[in-house]
């Protein structure tokens, strides 16, 4: 059964705490240089790949007692608030590009950024976090691989128009705070509860 509400909650968390990532900005470079479809598909399989590890991993928590999850995942959304908010700007990456142009060398080489550069990060980490907390794998999966999608292809898109209106400062603020008050509300739960 998929719950929109937890869907909508993930959505909102992972899409704020993914669009100032550098994997954003790198999806951006190679949509300028490549063509978009070929960029998002391999971005796509390789976030979503991430998320089925995430929301295993997240799976596997439920089964230690309620209140040692909740605190778990209390203090790791406090410490991906932290993260978030002493994160400095890397500067642009260079990224190499494929001599050939076709689907499989793009794609492939979206896939391989992804993967690696997203592997063990802060959303990877956040989605199993959350797959712990709702003990609702569909519904967690889906709103983490709909938003990275959403940023992906941002990124890939639109990328430079968002942040010339939105600043990466105050979007990553708002990530911060939804995680900091996430972090609160479990810690808050694994005491009362």
């Amino acid at each position: 059964m998929i719950s929109i509400s937890v869907m909508a909650v993930v959505f909102g968390v992972v899409f704020l705490a993914e669009l100032p990532d550098k994997t954003a900005l790198a999806g951006l470079v190679l949509g300028t240089r490549y063509r978009a479809s070929y960029v998002f598909a391999g971005v796509a399989a390789a976030f979503a790949l991430h998320v089925t590890l995430a929301v295993a991993a997240g799976s596997v928590l439920t089964l230690l007692p309620h209140r040692i999850v909740q605190a778990l995942t209390g203090v790791l959304f406090l410490g991906g608030a932290a993260v978030l908010l002493m994160k400095k700007d890397d500067g642009d990456e260079e990224i190499r590009r494929p001599k050939d142009q076709s689907f499989w060398k793009v794609s492939g080489a979206g896939f391989m950024l992804i993967l690696v550069a997203e592997f063990g990060d802060l959303t990877q980490i956040m989605t199993a976090n959350l797959a712990a907390r709702y003990d609702a794998p569909l519904s967690v999966g889906l709103g983490a691989v709909l938003a990275l999608w959403t940023v992906a292809g941002l990124g890939i898109v639109g990328g430079k128009a968002l942040m010339k209106r939105v600043p990466l400062t105050l979007i990553t603020r708002i990530a911060a705070a939804l995680m900091l008050a996430l972090g609160v509300w479990s810690l808050w739960e694994a005491i009362t509860g």
